[in-house]
């Protein structure tokens, strides 16, 4: 599963850092290192209402305090 989360100038501002380190941690917590693979990249073009992030082609917008729920039912709730 590829999961790429945009850290452009909007979505930088908007918590993309803070995002990247929950999935980081879950991801690690989860001990699913070997099935989600996280990457970063700049502007996706989709950072309207927030952090843009693409998990297997499909675009979410995402915010931090968001961050756990969308792993639990977009990258947990997959595999």
């Amino acid at each position: 599963m590829r999961v790429t989360i945009c850290i452009g100038s909007a979505c930088h501002l908007k918590g993309s850092r803070e995002i990247i380190s929950q999935l980081q941690s879950l991801v690690k917590e989860k001990r699913l290192e070997g099935q989600v693979d996280l990457n970063g990249s700049f502007c996706s073009g989709h950072c309207v209402s927030g952090v843009c992030v693409t998990l297997d082609g499909e675009v979410y917008s995402l915010k931090p305090e968001d961050t756990k729920e969308f792993f639990e039912k977009e990258i947990a709730g997959r595999l």
